[in-house]
């Protein structure tokens, strides 16, 4: 019976969690304080977490568009440099061959992001402009994840990631500023893109040693974190229409 536990729990754990190595440290030879094996289980898992997690993160932000038929307060250009910084994530991580637990979540981030920047144009009117955007955006992701695209083009793409990801969160803070409230800025979207971005800077380190990946976690974690404290700020702001309906 005991066999059968272990294998279970072995075929649960490698190389999913944990190589063998390591499984064997911490359960067969039960060093549970053995720290590498640790940090590479503590890794793997907060990386999976956060893939898991990345599924959700803005579907909150997408129901309270389609909830209130309008994108206000938010910037599309914001919108767009983040999708600029994920599509240099997930292709310089494919590009170099990284787990996909050290960066998974830019996937499915970036769908649910190009699905908000259509639905920003569509609700100011310009839906065939979405459409058309949409489509070329299709045309470069294939252009860049081929084999015709050189390594060096995927890594200035990534190292423009920090200065897209400051703009583009300077860009909505300048919003959020300018018009007094947060819009339809969704508080969970915001705050689980900071959790997570901070735990991205341990997993990234861990997992694939690369600074310049690490460091745009860093950047993207601190800018983060300004819109997390601006949607606390104005947590009680509402904007000036709704406000006159309410006298």
């Amino acid at each position: 019976m005991a066999a059968e536990v272990d294998g279970l729990l072995k075929r649960a754990l490698v190389p999913i969690l944990l190589p063998e190595k390591c499984y064997d440290q911490l359960f067969v030879q039960w060093d549970l304080l053995h720290v590498p094996c640790l940090k590479i289980l503590l890794s793997k898992g907060l990386g999976l977490g956060i893939v898991a997690g990345s599924l959700l993160v803005k579907l909150p932000q997408v129901f309270k568009i389609l909830g209130a038929k309008s994108a206000e307060g938010l910037s599309l250009q914001s919108v767009m440099l983040e999708l600029v910084a994920l599509t240099g994530t997930m292709a310089y991580s494919i590009t170099n061959n990284f787990p996909f637990s050290s960066w998974g979540e830019a996937l499915f981030l970036m769908l649910q992001t190009i699905t908000i920047c259509f639905l920003v144009m569509h609700y100011r009117g310009q839906t065939v402009k979405g459409v058309a955007f949409l489509a070329c955006y299709a045309l470069v992701l294939l252009v860049l994840l081929s084999p015709l695209t050189p390594l060096a083009v995927v890594t200035l793409l990534q190292a423009s990631n920090v200065p897209a990801v400051v703009v583009g969160r300077l860009l909505q803070a300048a919003t959020n500023y300018r018009n007094g409230h947060t819009g339809q800025l969704s508080a969970i979207t915001v705050f689980l893109l900071f959790g997570g971005s901070l735990a991205r800077i341990f997993t990234s380190i861990q997992e694939t040693g690369d600074l310049l990946l690490a460091g745009t976690f860093v950047v993207s974690s601190l800018c983060n974190g300004l819109i997390a404290a601006q949607l606390l700020f104005y947590w009680n702001a509402k904007p000036a229409h709704k406000q006159k309906k309410v006298q």
